[in-house]
């Protein structure tokens, strides 16, 4: 069963915005979808750039360095299929954003 930590409260990130969020010492990319949130590693595996940085376009981050791009919901690269990064389990209680440490 998966062991969810608070990260941040519903009123940090406004849809479209996004944050990095440190869960039991991993970075992790925060993202707000029209009011739904999604967590997606921190390290883009391109060049290890900072994915909670990025540009966010619908369900796709942009990552500030090179340009890599990712669907923050599936952790898929648009462009490149077989390019992913890992996804966190995300669920909101009341007004805590939690995280699935597992």
């Amino acid at each position: 069963m998966p062991n969810f930590v608070k990260v941040a409260s519903t009123s940090d990130l406004k849809p479209g915005e996004n944050k990095v969020v440190n869960v039991n010492g991993n970075e992790v990319a925060l993202f707000n979808i029209d009011g739904e949130f999604f967590a997606i590693t921190n390290t883009c595996p391109h060049r290890g750039g900072p994915l909670g940085e990025g540009f966010l376009e619908g369900e796709v981050v942009t990552c500030p360095w090179h340009g890599w791009r990712f669907n923050v919901k599936t952790g898929v690269s648009p462009v490149m299929p077989t390019a992913k990064v890992p996804t966190y389990k995300v669920k909101v209680e009341a007004n805590d954003v939690m995280v699935s440490v597992e």
